[in-house]
């Protein structure tokens, strides 16, 4: 093992690309422990079911818990078979504190054009040149528009422009969102057409786009009434969804249980509902370990070290990663069955020490995460919490969505369904228990005193 290398490997921020060979020699499947083979059923519904006439599908899941990995999966498996796929991270081009229908549209058109462009594939759209120089005008800043052979780099400076400039931003979404209808009209007319059909042309199956990170748009209040997320993918959900190619969306999964859902189901998803990926069980709903969740989540971990080995033979090399094999059972447990967390806690436990990494080591940094989940657990929350624990399920109040965003409660799947449970990381900590014995009625306290064990 190269330590470099495996440190490389760990980086929670990394995400891997299933069309990299290198990326691929580390992925585990988890479809046996998260309820069903979740990414082939988005690309069974494109290739399969319905290749020639567009698809609008959504997908979500806590951030951090392997989506972005899981999409990458999905654009290789569409690419072999013959599929042009334009994956992109929204993020990129968008703030996401404050984002508009018109934004997201523009962000499509440049990834796409863009990708397109790099396949030789070339725009002339009367409508954008027309749209970009009013822009520019509008902004009242200089920008060498007329010059630019492609749409798409006339496109990333009039974004990026604004995206660095909150009062240029707003400026431009004053001008865009009258314009939407629009916009949307040229999307389809004079990029997408012309993309299916060359697309066929060269044999390809089709278009699909990808659009990544949308599930990171701030939950914040657009009016007394509506968040941003709400606004934009349940109020503008059916303008987002008539974009003539394949279509998938990562949603903020707080949507899910908003009272709304039947509305975003049906303008954005088509009545389909979002697909969700849910976190890798590390416990059944009794208490009971996973012992399948938990076999993989270390096979996550030892892959990152020798991916080059069969499982079995990996797990005989794990006291060269630990100091027993104790350690790595305790940061898989601890996770919650949080890939992000996971690869978090071990990053930062070799940001301190080099690897056989003993359990004082690992102790310390899940004290740490223990300490930043309380500072941002407000007391009325406690409440929340224990109603989850006591019913593993969640309502729709905007209360319990905020305990998702903040990671103190993940959704697991089993035969039976979906279920709730609580951070494994809050529930050891000493105002977790105290509050315990404050709001746990006697006659359960037993059953729940088996759960936060």
């Amino acid at each position: 093992m190269q330590l470099h290398l495996f440190f490389k490997a760990c980086n929670p921020s990394k995400t891997l690309n299933l069309g990299n060979p290198n990326d691929r020699r580390y992925y585990i499947d988890f479809a046996a422990v998260r309820g069903g083979k979740i990414v082939e059923a988005l690309e069974r519904t494109i290739a399969r079911l319905s290749p020639d006439e567009p698809t609008c599908q959504l997908f979500s899941g806590h951030i951090g818990c392997g989506k972005s990995t899981e999409l990458l999966r999905l654009k290789a498996g569409l690419e072999a078979q013959d599929f042009h796929v334009v994956y992109f991270e929204s993020s990129r081009d968008l703030d996401m504190a404050d984002v508009s229908v018109s934004d997201i549209l523009l962000a499509i058109a440049r990834s796409v054009s863009e990708s397109l462009e790099a396949e030789n594939i070339h725009f002339k759209p009367g409508y954008f040149v027309t749209l970009l120089q009013d822009v520019k005008s509008l902004l009242q800043t200089p920008l060498d528009l007329e010059t630019e052979a492609e749409l798409s780099v006339g496109i990333a400076k009039i974004t990026a422009k604004a995206k660095d400039n909150p009062k240029l931003r707003e400026q431009l979404k004053q001008s865009l969102e009258p314009r939407t209808e629009g916009l949307l009209r040229a999307i389809n007319t004079e990029i997408l057409a012309r993309a299916n059909q060359e697309l066929k042309y060269r044999g390809k199956q089709g278009l699909v786009v990808i659009v990544d990170n949308l599930d990171r748009i701030s939950p914040s209040q657009l009016t007394p009434t509506r968040s941003l997320p709400e606004h934009l993918f349940i109020d503008r959900g059916s303008q987002l969804r008539r974009l003539n190619c394949h279509m998938v969306y990562t949603i903020p999964l707080d949507l899910i249980f908003s009272n709304d859902y039947q509305t975003l189901k049906n303008r954005l998803g088509g009545g389909v509902a979002p697909t969700i990926l849910p976190m890798i069980p590390i416990q059944h709903r009794d208490g009971r370990e996973h012992r399948q969740g938990m076999d993989l989540l270390k096979q996550m971990i030892l892959a990152r070290a020798f991916p080059d080995l069969d499982p079995a033979q990996r797990c005989d090399r794990i006291t060269e990663l630990f100091d027993h094999s104790s350690t790595l059972d305790r940061l898989c447990q601890i996770s919650g069955g949080h890939v992000r967390n996971l690869l978090g806690l071990l990053y930062t436990c070799l940001r301190h020490q080099d690897p056989p990494i003993p359990r004082d080591c690992a102790e310390a940094v899940i004290r740490s995460y223990q300490d930043d989940l309380l500072l941002a657990l407000e007391q009325h929350e406690w409440e929340l919490i224990f109603q989850v624990l006591r019913e593993q399920s969640l309502s729709g109040e905007k209360e319990y969505q905020l305990l998702l965003r903040s990671m103190f409660v993940f959704e697991y799947r089993d035969d039976q369904g979906r279920w709730f449970g609580i951070n494994p990381a809050l529930m050891e900590t000493e105002p977790f228990k105290a509050m315990a014995r404050q709001l746990i009625p006697i006659s359960t306290a037993k059953d729940d005193a088996h759960r936060v064990r």
